[in-house]
C-alpha cells in the first residue's frame, strides 16, 4: 500500500469514526494504518537531518549529529 493509498484509508475511516462509528476490526486497522504512517514520517524526518549541515558565518560546513542518549 502506498502512503496516498494509506492516508486515503485513513481520511476514509475517519470520517467513518464521526459519522457512524468504526467497529473493532475498523478500528485495529485504522491504528495500524496511523502507525505505519509515523513510522513513515519518522523515517524520512530522519533522512533529512541525516544530509542537513549547518553552515557558519565563516563558511564552513558541520553536519548535523545526532542527540545523545541520556
Amino acid at each position: 500500500m502506498t502512503m496516498d493509498e494509506v492516508i486515503r484509508r485513513i481520511n476514509e475511516l475517519a470520517h467513518k469514526a464521526k459519522a457512524e462509528g468504526l467497529t473493532d476490526e475498523e478500528i485495529k486497522e485504522r491504528d495500524e494504518l496511523r502507525r505505519q504512517y509515523i513510522d513513515a514520517f519518522k523515517r524520512s524526518l530522519t533522512a533529512q537531518l541525516d544530509n542537513t549541515y549547518i553552515v557558519t558565518p565563516d563558511g564552513k560546513k558541520t553536519k548535523l549529529k545526532k542527540k545523545q542518549e541520556r
